[in-house]
């Protein structure tokens, strides 16, 4: 009697939106994954789409959305930054990959004309998006740090008096310039990693052959140092 073959378990890839899924889409084509060419349009209503992969496809979600999808299983992977990795801090998330994309850097800013010095503060109030982060890397400093959670237009928070400092993203330092603000100190240094559900990694083989695949599309220091 002849045995049967173990059925193929899907897996749903969790993509952000945004500058890291146009950096991503040419990884996953050296990887041997083709999406649905609508994938990229951002501008289309559509968020989930098929790949030329068998049992992959791909949801199109925001960049805080995807540790969560992956976190709580509903995809079993998914391409975050290290700095909703570190806010998050799920359990559930396996990081095997640095995949090298979405370089930036979780700075402290503030206005131009208003310096500010570690020494001298015990409280400080923060507009941010990483509040967990934010407070986390103000502790070590000996300092309280009161979180306005923001989730955009963090530049206008100093000039409409909510908070003095802001801890956002920042990439070429031109948002904060023409906002009047300036870098005081790199919280974290950012790139995008390939994050797995830790269950599906051990109950689904089509899992541990995707992040195989993803690490022999790196280049090859990155790929050496993921091996």
């Amino acid at each position: 009697m002849l045995s049967r073959s173990p059925a193929l378990v899907p897996v749903t890839l969790a993509l952000p939106k945004g500058r890291i899924l146009g950096e991503a889409l040419p990884l996953l084509v050296r990887a041997g994954i083709h999406p649905d060419p609508a994938l990229g349009d951002e501008s289309g209503r559509a968020l989930r789409f098929s790949t030329s992969r068998p049992g992959l496809d791909i949801i199109r979600v925001r960049s805080f959305d995807a540790a969560t999808f992956v976190a709580f299983g509903a995809a079993a992977i998914g391409i975050v930054g290290n700095d909703v990795v570190a806010e998050f801090g799920y359990s559930e998330l396996y990081v095997p990959l640095d995949l090298g994309i979405g370089r930036c850097r979780l700075s402290l800013a503030g206005p131009a004309d208003a310096g500010f010095d570690l020494e001298s503060p015990s409280h400080v109030r923060v507009a941010t998006k990483y509040p967990a982060l934010t407070k986390a890397w103000f502790a070590t400093h000996g300092i309280q740090a009161e979180c306005v959670k923001l989730n955009g237009a963090m530049e206008l928070a100093p000039a409409m008096g909510l908070a003095p400092l802001i801890v956002d993203l920042v990439s070429s330092g031109r948002t904060l310039e023409a906002n009047g603000l300036v870098e005081h100190a790199v919280i974290l240094e950012v790139t995008s990693r390939l994050v797995v559900n830790r269950v599906a990694m051990k109950t689904n083989p089509a899992v541990a052959a995707l992040i195989r695949d993803m690490a022999a599309a790196l280049p090859a220091p990155a790929a050496a140092q993921a091996a």
